[in-house]
This record gives C-alpha cells, structure tokens and sequence, in this order.
C-alpha cells in the first residue's frame, strides 16, 4: 500500500507538479506582499503578459507538431522596428499589414525550410535567430525606432487602449487564444498538426501532406509574432532593436509550462495561456518581494529545467529514471 501510493504521488506530480509548485509560489507571494492578488496588480500582469502570451500561442502550434522556434525573438524585434518605420512612411493603415505580410515570409522561409526540405527545426531556427537579427540591424542602419508625433496618431490604441474597460493587448490575447484553440481543437488541420506531432512517418502513410501541416505551423507562428510586435510597437510607440533578444527561451518555457510536449503530439492552446500565466506571476512575485529583476532569469532558467523534467516524468510515467 505505501508503495502504491508512493507511485501514485510520483505519477500525479510527474503530470501536475508545475501546478503544485505555482500554487505554493502564489501563496508565498500572497503571504510576502498583500499587493500580489490586487485586482489592478492581476491586470497589469496579464496586459504585460500578453505579448509573450501572444507569441507563445504561436509557437504551441510548432511544438506539438514536433519542432521548435527559436526564431521568435529575432523576429519579434524585426516586426516592431519595421511597423514603426513604416508607420512615419506611409501611415499605420499601410504600415500594419505591410509589416504582417514581411514577418510572415520570415514564417514561411522557415516553414519551407523544415517542412519541405526536412531540416531540423533547432539548427534552421536558431541560424534564422542570427539571421533575422542581422536583418532588423541592417534595415534599422543600427539605430532605434520612434514615431515621429506620437500624440497624432491612433497607432497607440492596440497597446495603450481600452474597450469595456479591459485594456486592448488582454483582449487581442483572449481572442487569438480562442479562435486558435478552435483551430487547434475542432478543425482537421488540428488533428494533423496532433498527427504529426505524435509520429510523423505514421502520419504520412495515412495520406497527411506532412510537410504542409509543418509549414503552416510556422506560417501560424509567424503571424502571431506579428500581433506581438503590433502590440508591442503600439504599447512603446518606439522600440529598441534589439527588443526582443532573449524572448524565444521565455516563450518555449511558458509552451512547455502549459503541458506541451517537447516530443511533440501533445498540448493545448489554454494550457499555453495558463503556462504564460504561471510565468509572468512568478517574475511578479519576485519583484514584489523585492528581488531584482535579473534574478528572474535565473528562475526562467529554473523553470526551464523543472518543465522539461516534468515533461519527460509525464512520458514515463515516474519522477526518477528506472535506470538511476
């Protein structure tokens, strides 16, 4: 019996132990500072969370369909520094999807790069991180982006706005994340992207285009980038380029947070949402107890290894390898 229920207790920590652990860091934030689980503080969370959140939705298509991206933070800050330079050009109606039609081609060259020619995903993303970085640098001549007369446009309305008293970049990320689970969940390039994920051979024999499914992961990866780097132009009306360097390592670990496998096949767009939220209350508490703000990179770093540890204990089924 107490070995029973040793097993059972390394099963359900194997599987929810991410939850466990944020439930203990909550009540030790809440114990900490009484501000934690404000209304205004919860908000602000979720409104800065939302530009990783959006990305990361992006990136649970990719992962489940057995890949990785590590493009996203090169391309991010790619997005930002060429919707604002547009924006003084030729105008936000002109610069927006002119902006989402160029972020998208970086998707697609990557989607055809892994899907069609059947490179692995971790070298091709993470030259393409360098690449598009290289990119941003030469197209910005090294400088920083700013909007030219900030109180003259209604650019500003998608990262500073409200509608019904929510600020607009929560809205943006409630509703992609609900027309992506639909996709994700109830529609047959869903269950192919779940297919390929799962075993991509098997996949292929059964009739599934493997490499289009692969390239329309990427594809959706790269629009969804494409509304961060909106959100986070509109929010700033300026940008650094260098604005999004780092992201991609917060964004895989709010997808793998949620319960994505690394192994692909596995995972949900909510769990995703529920993943980036973990991630932006635990580097809240942290400040809020008055940490500074590099420590949380350690705790990313923590949290990295803790969810892929618990990813692979998920698989087997126990916390401990049988061989250790």
């Amino acid at each position: 019996m107490a070995e029973m229920t040793k097993r059972d207790v390394g099963q359900f920590l194997a599987r929810q132990g991410i939850l466990v652990a944020f439930a203990i860091f909550i009540i030790g934030f809440t114990l900490a500072n009484q501000r934690f689980l404000a209304v205004d503080n919860v908000l602000g969370v979720i409104r800065s969370s939302a530009i990783l959140g959006v990305m990361a939705l992006g990136v649970t298509f990719v992962v489940i369909g057995g890949n990785l991206d590590l493009s996203v933070g090169s391309m991010l800050s790619f997005s930002t520094v060429v919707v604002l330079d547009l924006h003084d050009k030729i105008g936000p109606t002109l610069a927006i999807p002119a902006m989402f039609a160029m972020t998208m081609c970086l998707g697609a060259l990557i989607g055809f790069l892994v899907g069609y020619l059947k490179l692995n995903s971790l070298i091709v993303t993470l030259g393409m991180l360098s690449a598009i970085h290289g990119l941003t640098l030469t197209y910005s001549g090294g400088k920083n982006m700013d909007i030219a007369d900030k109180e003259g446009t209604w650019f500003s309305v998608f990262g500073q706005g409200t509608a019904l008293g929510i600020p607009v970049p929560i809205l943006m990320f409630a509703l992609l994340a609900a027309l992506l689970s639909l996709l994700l969940a109830k529609t047959a390039f869903g269950r192919k992207v779940y297919a390929v994920g799962g075993n991509g051979v098997a996949a292929t024999f059964s009739g599934i285009r493997r490499a289009r499914v692969v390239f329309l992961t990427y594809v959706i990866s790269s629009f969804c980038v494409a509304c961060a780097g909106l959100l986070q132009a509109s929010r700033s009306m300026g940008s650094q380029n260098t604005v999004g360097q780092g992201l991609e390592l917060e964004v895989l670990a709010a997808v793998i947070l949620g319960g994505a496998s690394l192994l692909g096949g596995s995972g949900t767009v909510f769990k995703t949402v529920i993943g980036v939220l973990i991630l932006g209350f635990i580097q809240n508490g942290l400040l809020l107890v008055g940490l500074e703000f590099y420590v949380q990179y350690v705790v990313t770093w923590v949290i990295i290894i803790l969810a892929v540890w618990l990813d692979i204990a998920a698989n087997r089924g126990r916390l401990w390898s049988p061989i250790a």
